[in-house]
C-alpha cells in the first residue's frame, strides 16, 4: 500500500493523508454476495443510544466474506481486489474451479490470477488456509479461528498478523498483534500471511466532515462535561478532572477489566503489551 500527501489547495486537504488504492482492481463488488445493510445509529430496539458518537455516514453494501475456508480441495483464482467500506483490510473476490465465487479477507502481496487453495495437505503460501498444526514454525498468519468450524476471529484487521510460536500436543502457540501470547487448539484454521493495506492507521482524514462520512459523531471530552454528564466534569477553569476514567467510571488505566474466571484464561500464556 502506498499514501499520497494532498496539496493544500482547501483546508480540509492542508493536512490530510490518504490511500492511493493501487492494490485495488475494481470499484465494483460482485452482486451475488452483497446485502443491504441497515444502519443503527448507535441505537437498541427501543430507540434508546447504547453506542455514542455513531451515526450519519454514507450509505454502504455489506459484502458476505468466506471467514471459514472449508472449500477444501478446490483450487481457486482471485479475480479482483476490491475496498470494503466495512471493514480497514481489503478483500479478495475468489472463483473456484467449480464456477462458485467467495470473498476472503486479501493477504498482502496477493495479486489477480494467483491461485489460493484450503486443506490440510496445501503448500504454505500467500493465500492458502490451513489447519494450524499444518502451519511451519515462525510463519505470519492472519484470519485465525478461535474456535473450530466457527470461522476467522483474530487478526483480522488491516496489517495485523500472528506468529506460530510452537506446537504443543493438541494446542498451538501463537503471537497475537496484541503482543498477547496464547494457546490455539491445533485443529483450528488460519491463512497465510499479512492482512492487506497495512498503512490503513497512517492515514489523515483532514477534516470534521470526511469523519461524518464514515459515520463517526462528534466526540466530548469528559473533562469539558458537567459533573452530572461524566466524572472528570466540573471544576473551575480548566481542571484536570482527576484520574482519567470512562463516563461510567472504568479506570483508563491500570485497572484491570478482564474476568478472571473466563474459561479461556487459562489458554494465555502472556498478556498482551501494556
Amino acid at each position: 500500500m502506498s499514501l499520497k500527501k494532498f496539496n493544500p489547495i482547501t483546508p480540509g486537504t492542508r493536512h490530510r493523508v490518504g490511500n492511493t488504492y493501487d492494490e485495488v482492481t475494481t470499484n465494483k463488488p460482485e452482486k451475488s454476495l452483497t446485502k443491504g445493510l441497515t444502519k443503527k445509529g448507535g441505537r437498541n430496539r427501543t430507540g434508546k443510544m447504547t453506542m455514542r458518537n455513531r451515526g450519519g455516514g454514507h450509505k454502504r453494501k455489506y459484502r458476505v466474506i468466506d471467514f471459514k475456508r472449508d472449500k477444501d480441495g478446490v483450487v481457486g483464482i482471485v479475480k479482483t481486489i476490491e475496498y470494503d467500506p466495512n471493514r480497514t483490510s481489503y478483500i479478495a473476490l475468489i472463483e473456484y474451479a467449480d464456477g462458485e465465487k467467495r470473498y476472503i479477507l486479501a493477504p498482502d502481496k496477493l495479486a489477480v490470477g494467483a491461485e489460493v487453495i484450503s486443506g490440510d495437505s496445501v503448500e504454505p503460501t500467500i493465500g492458502n488456509a490451513m489447519r494450524l498444526d499444518k502451519v511451519p514454525l515462525g510463519a505470519s498468519i492472519h484470519a485465525i479461528e478461535m474456535t473450530p468450524g466457527r470461522g476467522a476471529a483474530l487478526a483480522r484487521g488491516a496489517g495485523t498478523y500472528g506468529v506460530l510460536v510452537s506446537k504443543e500436543a493438541k494446542y498451538c502457540v501463537v503471537k497475537l498483534p496484541s503482543g498477547e501470547v496464547r494457546k490455539i487448539l491445533s485443529v483450528c484454521r488460519c491463512t497465510i500471511g499479512i492482512s492487506s493495506n497495512s498503512d490503513h492507521n497512517k492515514q489523515v482524514l483532514g477534516k470534521a466532515g470526511r469523519s461524518r462520512w464514515i459515520g463517526k459523531r462528534p466526540r466530548v471530552r469528559g473533562v469539558a462535561m458537567n459533573p452530572v454528564d461524566h466524572p472528570m466534569g466540573g471544576g473551575e477553569g480548566r481542571a484536570s478532572g482527576g484520574h482519567p476514567r470512562s463516563r461510567t467510571g472504568i479506570m483508563a488505566k491500570g485497572q484491570k477489566t478482564r474476568n478472571n474466571k473466563k474459561h479461556s484464561t487459562q489458554l494465555i500464556i502472556s498478556k498482551r503489551k501494556k
